[in-house]
């Protein structure tokens, strides 16, 4: 069993920052990728960053050059730097485990709030 656990939410400012972290525990047999989405109120969940075992980036365009995703050396943490808040930046931001057999892992989310 492969638990999610995220961190690092909650309210900020316009134009502040947040860190999110997000650590995998259990039984993992090998990760492809992790990255982060996020669920507006009455939007759909979109993407929001991913990063692959060999390191490679990719960014939705409302974050790019604000956010950043990284992960420790085991690439069991994963961490979401997000500076330059925006409003529509609030939401609720889950991580995701991608492992080798195409099975994801989602954690259990955790609130966003950019106050103006």
């Amino acid at each position: 069993q492969v638990q999610l656990v995220e961190s690092g939410g909650g309210l900020v400012q316009v134009g502040g920052s947040l860190r999110l972290c997000c650590a995998a525990a259990g039984r993992i047999l090998s990760i492809n990728a992790l990255g982060w989405y996020r669920r507006a109120p009455g939007k759909q969940r979109e993407l929001v960053a991913t990063i692959s075992s060999g390191g490679s980036t990719n960014y939705a365009d409302p974050v790019k050059g604000r956010f950043t995703i990284s992960t420790d050396n085991a690439m069991k943490t994963v961490y979401l730097q997000m500076n330059s808040l925006k409003p529509d930046d609030t939401a609720v931001y889950y991580c995701i485990l991608h492992d080798s057999s195409d099975y994801d892992y989602w954690g259990q989310g955790t609130q966003v709030t950019v106050s103006s």
